[in-house]
């Protein structure tokens, strides 16, 4: 009997690991939804690129609360407004992911404030020198910032890829679920990526699965009072397995939404998902139950 080395079968996991990755990509590229997903995907990157330098200089965090007259609102704010005033003036803190900025939240946030959410606030950070962790505590004090300018305890994130784990961590492992209510990760690597091993820097060795940041991530949470919902694409070419988008720790509430062709650049950009944020915002308590008759329930765990 021939006794085969660790290294040899963990090269062989590997490798075949590889193969089913390549067999899956090869069936998605001939489905017609993925097709049509690259289409989108390509046209929102060419778009992103074009407005990347604005959103630089425009669009800055600390913006204005909402005005006591509703007179002037379209029908749909007006209603959130005057049905839920609290949900309307929670602020919604929007983190961008690896080599973007605030400008990603363009769609979003215009959808998000057309629906009467008055207070949409996009950060800015660097995120080529820095890492998850230091971003975290950054990420901490702008949303004490946003605290105690707007004067509400507790604040909405969303975070689209590399944000999304950056807030995950500040949740987590930084206490910031007493001040997050709700956190939305858009293609965010909980479980790592493959494609972290692409470039040698501490940023991406940070986000390859296994790594001592995924292993901090997987810790107990116990207590944790942040709600999340975790949404996934079957085609994001940038996680690698796809279902690493996907949250999944036993201590935290998490409801996952799978999404079929759709580009990692184009999750924020979705009309249904700048629907599924919008109502689950407005239709949240504090517990995760919906406070509005009718409503679709979330489940405590996904």
């Amino acid at each position: 009997m021939v006794e085969v080395a660790p290294d040899a079968r963990r090269g062989g996991t590997s490798v075949r690991r590889c193969l089913d990755f390549a067999v899956a990509a090869g069936r998605g590229l001939v489905d017609p939804a993925v097709l049509a997903g690259a289409a989108v995907e390509a046209a929102w990157l060419t778009a992103h690129l074009a407005t990347w330098p604005v959103g630089l200089v425009t669009g800055g965090h600390r913006d204005t609360g909402p005005r006591y007259s509703v007179a002037h609102l379209p029908p749909v704010r007006r209603g959130l407004l005057v049905s839920d005033v609290e949900a309307a003036g929670t602020p919604i803190v929007l983190v961008h992911g690896i080599v973007s900025n605030r400008s990603i939240f363009t769609l979003l946030r215009r959808g998000l404030t057309r629906r009467g959410f008055s207070r949409v606030i996009g950060l800015n950070y660097p995120t080529v020198a820095t890492d998850v962790r230091t971003a975290a505590l950054r990420l901490a004090e702008e949303v004490e910032a946003v605290a105690e300018e707007t004067g509400f305890e507790r604040v909405h994130v969303i975070g689209h890829s590399l944000g999304g784990l950056i807030a995950r961590y500040y949740v987590t492992r930084l206490g910031g679920d007493r001040r997050v209510h709700t956190l939305v990760t858009l293609g965010t690597p909980h479980e790592g990526t493959w494609a972290a091993y692409s470039t040698p820097s501490r940023l991406m060795r940070q986000m390859q699965p296994g790594s001592g940041l995924m292993r901090e991530l997987a810790r107990p949470v116990h207590g944790c009072r942040t709600r999340f919902v975790a949404y996934w694409s079957d085609a994001d070419a940038a996680i690698v397995p796809r279902t690493s988008a996907a949250l999944r720790h036993p201590d935290l509430a998490a409801r996952n939404v799978r999404l079929h062709g759709a580009g990692h650049l184009t999750l924020p950009m979705l009309g249904e998902v700048v629907h599924g944020i919008s109502e689950a915002l407005a239709q949240l308590d504090t517990d995760g139950t919906t406070v509005r008759r009718g409503a679709t329930p979330l489940a405590p765990r996904g």
